[in-house]
This record gives C-alpha cells, structure tokens and sequence, in this order.
C-alpha cells in the first residue's frame, strides 16, 4: 500500500526558506518520476516540480531558479528546497508520483506572508 507523507511546511517571510520533505513507502518510490504540486486556495492542483529516477530534473516557469527537487532512493524520499520565496508561493504542497496517482498524503502548509 502506498503511503505519502509530506513534511517540513510552515511560515516564512518573503525571501524565505523552507525544505519539505517527503517520505513515502509502497511500490510508487523506485523507478518512478517522482513530483511536487502545490493546491492554493480556490486553485487548482498544479505540478511545481519534477524528477525522474535517473535525477533529471524540470520545473513550473513559477518556480524556476529558486526551488531544487532531490531525491535519495536509499530513504525513498524526495526533498523541495524552496528559496526566495514568494506570497504566491502560498498552498498545501503535497508529493506523488509523475505522472500522480490517486493516493495523496495530507500534504504539508506553506504561508508566505509578511
């Protein structure tokens, strides 16, 4: 059974940081692109970032330059670093794989705001 367990989240100033984690369990880890989205309020669910098994890398226009997804395969757990951040940066940010499938973890918070 997959399970996704989002961590790391809080209140920051603008140009903060921040450093979620994700630590999952179940067949979804391995081999698989991973992904990082984010549900602000009255939005939609959107992909911020993505890596693939072999560490490749891409990211939302938004969020390019100031977050770095990472991966460790021997704790199956995939890391966002997120810099200089921005009030619009705000949402439940939440793991899964890429493409998603439909098993979310709780997610973890992100307030930006002065």
């Amino acid at each position: 059974q997959v399970q996704l367990v989002e961590s790391g989240g809080g209140w920051v100033q603008p140009g903060g940081s921040l450093r979620l984690s994700c630590a999952t369990s179940g067949n979804i880890f391995s081999g698989y692109a991973m992904g990082w989205y984010r549900q602000a309020p009255g939005k939609q669910r959107e992909l911020v970032a993505r890596i693939t098994f072999t560490g490749s890398t891409n990211y939302a226009d938004a969020v390019k330059g100031r977050f770095t997804i990472s991966r460790d395969s021997a704790k199956n757990t995939v890391y966002l670093q997120m810099n200089s951040l921005k009030p619009e940066d705000t949402a439940v940010y939440y793991c899964n794989s890429f493409p998603w499938i439909p098993t979310w973890g709780q997610g973890t918070q992100v307030t930006v705001s002065s």
